[in-house]
């Protein structure tokens, strides 16, 4: 009987073990990454402009997730755009997360120092590789502490509508996604139980209130956004851009064609980008436990732009190629619970956007942007040049074939990866 009896306690050590070691597990953290002094800032190509003041901080935030051998991290940043061979610097300095586990996106804000290394008219580099370099490693900082700080976690996963003057498209008006995507981490332990680890909101704009003509540097919209969250909720607020592209912008449009361009205007912007990803979420049901995957996929870009291949034959970012003028760049797939994700190396115009979420295996869909690499716009062959209104996109992208070879690759990773949803 007492073998009986300790067998049946060493089964019971066993089952709790395995449960534990399998249980769903989130940490976040943070860096300000505003330069000391001050740095130009970069809206594109050309010379970064000179700043005088700041408005807001600039970020690195991450929200890391682990269920059992799986750890992810998800790195947002407050900048243009931020090329893979910085993010591969970050992924060497960073412990216990597959380098391909970890994505690496931006915000897209318009008034941060240039992370390209763009080339002006004049073949010059004005890009400061010293503060790049420090960003690499406070990303990898960021990301070592949060997973530093993984705990017992749940999720709450919602998309729906963001409604109020938040986005629109300056090319037309109506032709953007209203979706909005949040992901919220939420204590199940200890002093931190019931308490917001992390909300993570995904939503497609230009954050370019301010722009970079104005000798500030800023977070813009973004900035007060986070305020917002982590005022009304707690824990660290990421953000995550979407598929942004031709021209999906702020809506500050005024009256009599003004346009509202100060810092009080991004605050009214992210407070109510806040509000409404709080909302959305707010009545979510609890994931307990919720499934995670993660896929990887390397894919290989043509560069037929003549202005694409200027800048990275002038950048000292060091871009590798191959087979003429071709650039490889990664591709991710992650199904956290409910949700589906697929990243983005660029800017993807809206159509692009609506039809990857409709292909999607979920009904939360999620699209990181500007994320893994950024390279500039995506296009479809269709549009490509088609209209003098895409002039400028179709310049500033890889070429045509850009958004076919994403969109099939990107289906593929979809429809061979497991159908593991849910809790």
């Amino acid at each position: 009987m007492r073998s009986l009896r300790n067998f049946t306690a060493i089964l019971f050590c066993f089952i709790t073990i395995t449960v534990n070691a399998q249980s769903f597990k989130a940490g976040a953290a943070y860096r300000i990454i505003t330069p000391d002094p001050l740095l130009p800032v970069s809206g594109g190509i050309g010379t970064p402009e000179p700043v005088t003041q700041k408005q807001g901080d600039l970020f690195v935030r991450v929200m890391v997730l682990e269920k059992g051998a799986t750890r992810v991290a998800i790195v947002g940043i407050d900048n243009l755009g931020w090329p893979a061979i910085l993010g591969d610097k970050s992924r060497e300095l960073i412990k216990g997360i597959p380098p391909e586990n970890i994505l690496i996106g931006v915000t897209h804000t318009h008034s941060a120092p240039d992370a390209y290394g763009f080339p002006n008219e004049k073949g010059e580099v004005l890009a400061d590789m010293d503060y790049l370099s420090w960003c690499v490693q406070q990303i990898a900082d960021a990301v070592n502490e949060a997973v530093e700080k993984l705990e017992p976690a749940e999720l709450k996963i919602a998309v729906g509508e963001a409604k109020g003057k938040i986005a629109y498209n300056y090319y037309a008006p109506r032709l953007y996604d209203p979706r909005c995507g949040v992901i919220q981490a939420i204590g199940t332990s200890g002093t931190n139980e019931g308490k917001v680890i992390s909300t993570l909101v995904n939503y497609a704009i230009h954050p370019e209130v301010i722009g970079p003509g104005r000798g500030i540097l800023s977070p813009d919209a973004i900035g007060p956004m986070y305020d917002r969250i982590e005022s009304k909720v707690g824990g660290v607020a990421i953000f995550m851009n979407s598929a942004q592209g031709g021209m999906v912008t702020a809506d500050n449009r005024r009256p009599n064609n003004k346009e509202a361009s100060d810092y009080a205007e991004c605050t009214r912007i992210g407070e109510l980008l806040a509000d409404q990803a709080l909302s959305i979420v707010e009545n979510a049901e609890i994931q307990k436990d919720p499934n995670l995957f993660c896929a990887s996929k390397t894919i290989e870009l043509p560069i037929d732009s003549e202005l694409m291949r200027m800048i990275i034959d002038n950048s000292p970012m060091g871009m590798k190629l191959s087979n003429g003028y071709n650039i490889q760049t990664n591709i991710n797939l992650l199904n956290i619970g409910t949700a589906q994700v697929l990243t983005i190396p660029g800017e993807a115009l809206p159509n692009i956007g609506f039809y990857l979420k409709r292909k999607m295996h979920t009904n939360d869909p999620f699209l990181f942007g500007l994320t893994n690499d950024a390279f500039g716009y995506i296009i479809t062959k269709e549009d490509f040049n088609s209209f003098k209104r895409y002039e400028y996109i179709s310049e500033t992208s890889l070429g045509e074939r850009t958004a076919d070879i994403l969109i099939r690759e990107s289906l593929n990773l979809v429809n061979e990866s497991p159908n593991a949803f849910g809790y």
